[in-house]
């Protein structure tokens, strides 16, 4: 254990008070979700315990998580395993990515997330320190199995949501490692033709499509979400949310004052669909400021890895940064018909105390990297 006052000077707290603000949109969010359950309490409960979460991680430094890098990954990995043999949990379509505990329902993979964002920092911040670039592909080979284990192990929950940030966070990692463009340019060439080829055989080869590539009840939910109007039932989802954020105009309807998610038509309004009652409710205007707050949320993490004492530090936070940019844009992008329906919560505002205690585990770590930050040249 390592802390000294001075860390407390170096501790960003208007990043604390930015979590205190999405504590706040959390319970209006949840509050106005259900006309019976009380989960915006147990929301309270659960940011109380990710507090003492963060605080704790707080007095520890944390190189001792790029010491314990490959174990803390080796752990992950057999948790996401051992989840494949558990029994499914009801009401979550039949995915099996929770282990049961009683009165708590825990959800490997989002652990797994930070594990793998620090063993990639690991790895790329040595290196850095042997002067080795990542400018070629023997030396991104093992970013890419370190990323591509356990999103191909959360793609058999199955779990695409969840496996697709990944991306977000390799994507994010390799360009602060300073990969070079050529590689992206080339892997974005490569999902072009991927597209391309994938839409010629649906347009003239419709029969060895769905009975090799795509379930037609597959190809029904990317339908459904393109033209959820033609769709009653597919489609229900999105064109409630729809609905209730066009309802909320530019101020809203006010706190507790909703009415497609307190009535039910708007199915999981207090988790995957939150933002849709922020903005029935708040309007544009209150939905604005909520992007507006993880702008600035974001804003702070680059600020706290341009000041990191080391390389493991900044290519931590830049995971971290492409973790919750990717979570954050699906989301909301998803409510309002700009991105496919996943199953992926707003970071901090979704009613869920496995993904709110991991993410306060995450920003224990960002906060930490922040208090240990390099010395400035006055002190």
């Amino acid at each position: 254990m390592d802390f000294e006052k001075k860390y407390i000077r170096n501790l960003d707290w208007l990043l604390i008070l930015l979590l205190m603000c999405l504590g706040i949109f959390s319970f209006i969010g949840i509050s106005g979700a259900t006309a019976t359950a009380n989960y915006e309490w147990k929301q309270v409960v659960w940011y109380a315990l990710g507090f003492m979460v963060l605080a704790i991680i707080l007095l520890f430094d944390y190189e001792s998580f790029s010491n314990s890098a490959y174990v803390l990954y080796g752990i992950g990995i057999i948790l996401i395993i051992g989840v494949l043999f558990v029994p499914v949990k009801e009401g979550v379509g039949g995915a099996r990515s929770w282990y049961q505990l009683g009165v708590v329902d825990f959800q490997p993979a989002e652990l797994m997330k930070i594990f793998t964002i620090i063993a990639v920092a690991r790895y790329i911040s040595k290196k850095d320190e042997e002067e080795e670039p990542i400018n070629n592909l023997k030396a991104m080979l093992p970013i890419f199995l370190l990323v591509g284990v356990p999103l191909l192990l959360i793609l058999i929950q199955p779990d695409l949501g969840t496996a697709t940030v990944f991306t977000g966070i390799m994507v994010s990692m390799l360009i602060v490692a300073g990969v070079p463009m050529r590689y992206f340019a080339v892997l974005g060439l490569a999902g072009a033709i991927f597209l391309s080829s994938f839409t010629y055989i649906f347009m003239f080869h419709k029969q060895f499509f769905f009975e090799h590539i795509m379930h037609k009840y597959q190809w029904m939910r990317i339908e459904s979400w393109l033209k959820p109007e033609e769709y009653p039932t597919e489609g229900y989802q999105l064109m409630q949310s729809l609905t209730a954020i066009g309802s909320g105009q530019l101020l809203g309807k006010g706190i507790n004052q909703g009415t497609q998610a307190k009535n039910g038509w708007v199915p999981v309004g207090e988790s995957d669909f939150v933002f849709t009652v922020i903005a029935e409710e708040l309007g544009f205007i209150g939905s604005s400021i909520l992007i507006f707050i993880y702008f600035f949320f974001i804003y702070r993490m680059i600020r706290i890895a341009m000041e990191a004492k080391d390389t493991f530090g900044m290519y931590v936070i830049a995971g971290v940064i492409g973790m919750y940019v990717f979570q954050v844009f699906e989301n909301i992008g998803m409510t309002i018909q700009l991105m496919p329906i996943t199953g992926l919560p707003l970071p901090f505002v979704s009613y869920g105390g496995s993904s709110l205690i991991t993410n306060f585990f995450v920003m224990g770590i960002v906060l930490n990297i922040g208090m240990r930050r390099k010395k400035l040249m006055f002190e």
